[in-house]
């Protein structure tokens, strides 16, 4: 059995609420001894250089691997110099072989813009991580959804051109699920044949037309949350938990 603790938009900005938010939703995820921590996007709020220090010490000093992409509100030459000690701005693709599964993160974002799109080199990026590990599970990640979740506010920001990612993963059979972040609320739906798995927002919760008349939906005093993806016997079943 293999267990992913998947944490998404923990948005540091600087604040002592979303550090500690951010902190909580960490500590809790490493205290569950999973396999790996996968961290789908928006680590810092603003894309600042001093945020990513925050996030640095955030996930630093445990031997939990870690694995991530960036959101919308991350800059990736920031997040490379502080995060990956590298330098340049192209996209921060990242995969992780463990034992018994792969995890490939692709960047879907895009600079200056809120919406999303995997460019044709992160999807050929893709291609070749999971022609490299044929019969292996994979599970591909990103920021954007590709799909409508139901909530326009997030729904009009998502995944631009998913057909790419779809014809991908129709290529490889042995990729199982496709992880998401980005529209801060629990979700489970279907993209391309396969399970796309949303994890909760960890600084706020997207709230539902039914829910509110609010704009923007978004509720900050439910606590964060975090998913955990459990692989077993070839398939996946996910937990979704509030943070104690």
């Amino acid at each position: 059995m293999l267990v992913l603790a998947h944490v998404s938009d923990i948005h540091i900005d600087g604040s002592e609420r979303n550090t500690s938010r951010a902190a909580r939703a960490l500590t809790y995820a490493r205290s569950l001894r999973p396999d790996a921590i996968v961290l789908t996007g928006d680590l810092a709020d603003n894309g600042a250089m001093e945020e990513y220090e925050i996030v640095r010490e955030l996930v630093s000093g445990d031997d939990v691997p870690l694995v991530l992409c960036p959101g919308n509100h991350d800059t990736r030459a920031h997040l490379r110099k502080v995060l990956l000690e590298q330098d340049g701005d192209h996209p921060v693709n990242q995969a992780l072989n463990l034992d018994h599964a792969t995890i490939a993160l692709c960047d879907s974002s895009v600079p200056g813009r809120p919406e999303g799109e995997l460019s044709d080199d992160t999807l050929a990026w893709l291609d070749s991580v999971l022609a490299a590990t044929p019969g292996v599970p994979a599970f591909v990640g990103m920021h954007h959804p590709a799909v409508a979740l139901g909530i326009p506010y997030v729904d009009g920001i998502r995944l631009g051109r998913p057909e790419g990612l779809a014809e991908v993963l129709g290529r490889h059979p042995h990729a199982i699920a496709v992880l998401a972040g980005h529209a801060h609320t629990a979700a489970a739906t279907t993209f391309a044949g396969l399970p796309l798995l949303v994890a909760p927002g960890v600084v706020s919760t997207a709230l539902l037309p039914s829910e509110t008349s609010a704009h923007p939906p978004v509720d900050h005093d439910l606590p964060p949350a975090v998913a955990l993806h459990v692989l077993d016997d070839g398939r996946v079943t996910t937990h979704f938990r509030p943070v104690p």
